[in-house]
């Protein structure tokens, strides 16, 4: 199950968005206590990672559920974050350009190890 919204800014968050049974489930799991609000979460991360939030994911996997954000962050940077729905605690965090980067220094190293 994935929930999905887009967010034209960062402040305020809209309501969920998804089909109506996603809706009706991040409701109950929201009611008991298994994830934050999402105003709680998202001013937690601004404190971390600021930047403006372009999309968030609520999915539940393995049992877990978990929030996956993409920011826009300083300097057009994109960084994704998934982050435990019940406590905000990071459990992943990538910028894509990092990995690109990474592949690049790569390939320069190897072509100066032909040399």
């Amino acid at each position: 199950m994935v929930l999905v919204v887009l967010l034209a800014s960062s402040w305020p968050p809209p309501a969920l968005a998804g089909g109506k049974g996603d809706h009706e489930r991040a409701r109950a799991a929201l009611q008991a206590g298994e994830v934050l609000p999402l105003r709680t979460l998202l001013e937690r991360v601004e404190r971390s990672h600021p930047g403006q939030v372009l999309e968030v994911e609520l999915e539940r996997d393995d049992g877990r559920w978990i929030y996956e954000l993409k920011l826009l962050q300083a300097g057009g940077r994109l960084l994704k974050l998934k982050l435990d729905a019940r406590t905000a605690e990071p459990l992943q965090s990538k910028t894509p350009d990092a990995a690109k980067d990474s592949r690049k220094d790569e390939r320069t190293r190897r072509a100066d190890d032909r040399r």
